[in-house]
């Protein structure tokens, strides 16, 4: 027979009134939501992560010490440079060593040589580089951190053009970042849509959206970005031609949302609320509005999330091609261009660094999703 233990301890009223009076009980659903949120961790601090970067954004030029198109004739190639806080026992604070790029006759590459015998201290909240925008209002050269005076600061190394990787990759972030935000509004614009019109009016409606999504994941993607890249004009603007490859990523991405509207929606049209409505003599556009589409919100708020990440590699991949963005315009695609060159890949491995932010954020984005996945669902 099974045991059973009692507690020889005194009753307590208030222990049991404090497993009673549940908060849950009462809460409302965005409170469940945010509590069953916040237990997720990995997923909330992938959260905090992407919100600080997208906050980040609109301040690059100020975060970032040089301009993304600035050249240091002196430091093409030039390996990540380390910071250092002491110098011969004694304490600096974050400083640098003079470098200096000399050909190496044996190896026919430029070769480091630094000087360690004097330390350059960083200068920070101050003046350096070329003026940049600050929030589109006025132009300014003031800097979070900049080098010394007559010094370098290349912490991720620089290009073959001797551009600060560092700098660029922090500019790349705002069209890398943003592509996914544009392609997505597209993307659902017309998977809402179509979707909707789809699953709840039917018949031949239903029937053209499915021979039309039918098409569209039958079309090899990659091939298609390319060709419809590579028919953007050549003569056009780096911002025409972000917001064009934004659109494509887009147009191409529709079909997956639809075919879930669709599914959802034939399914919540035979509700009695949706019936009531209909008799109520609502409009379909208010009954998908008002009454529908709140019910499949927490799916559509997963699958964006989700989504962001796919726009994202999509426009690496199109500009690591060459097809996607066109200099003077910078992105983690295009600055990945550069290895291409798998010698050059072998001999300056550190041009590979825009695959670290690539990777990070995409993996953020997917925990993210899968985080919210489970805290819009607070009942289950």
């Amino acid at each position: 027979m099974t045991e059973h233990y009692v507690s020889d301890a005194p009753y307590d009223p208030e222990a049991d009134r404090q497993v009673l009076d549940r908060a849950d009980l009462d809460a409302a659903t965005w409170v469940l939501v945010w509590r069953r949120f916040r237990r997720h961790k990995l997923g909330f601090a992938c959260g905090i992560f992407l919100a600080l970067v997208y906050l980040a954004l609109p301040f690059v030029g100020f975060l970032a010490p040089y301009g993304p198109n600035e050249i240091h004739e002196d430091s093409i190639n030039a390996p990540p440079q380390g910071v250092f806080f002491t110098h011969a026992g004694s304490w600096v604070g974050p400083s640098t060593y003079a470098v200096e790029m000399v050909p190496d006759r044996d190896t026919f590459t430029m070769r480091e040589v630094v000087d360690d015998t004097k330390p350059m201290p960083l200068r920070f909240l101050a003046a350096c580089g070329k003026p940049h925008e600050f929030l589109g209002l006025f132009e300014t050269r003031a800097r979070l951190i900049c080098p010394a005076e007559g010094g370098t600061f290349h912490l991720l190394g620089t290009d073959r053009l001797g551009r600060d990787i560092f700098s660029r990759i922090l500019w790349g972030a705002q069209l890398s970042m943003t592509v996914g935000l544009i392609g997505v509004t597209v993307s659902f614009v017309i998977g809402l849509v179509l979707g909707g019109m789809a699953g709840y009016f039917g018949g031949w409606i239903d029937a053209t959206v499915q021979r039309a999504i039918e098409v569209f994941r039958s079309l090899p993607e990659l091939p298609i970005w390319m060709a419809l890249s590579a028919a953007i004009p050549v003569n056009w603007g780096p911002i025409s031609v972000f917001i064009m490859i934004s659109v494509i990523l887009g147009l191409l991405d529709w079909p997956g949302l639809a075919r879930a509207v669709r599914s959802k929606f034939l399914a919540l049209r035979e509700e009695d609320y949706v019936k009531a409505a209909e008799l109520m003599g609502a409009k379909p556009s208010r009954i998908i509005r008002a009454h529908m589409m709140p019910n499949f919100m927490s799916h559509l708020i997963a699958s964006a999330t989700l989504a962001i990440p796919a726009m994202i590699l999509g426009e690496t991949a199109l500009s690591f091609l060459g097809l996607g963005l066109r200099p003077p315009a910078v992105s983690w695609g295009m600055m990945l261009n550069d290895a291409l060159n798998l010698t050059a890949v072998e001999i300056y491995p550190w041009i590979l660094t825009p695959m670290v932010p690539v990777i990070l954020v995409v993996l953020a984005f997917s925990f993210l999703g899968d985080a919210l996945r489970d805290a819009l669902d607070p009942y289950s």
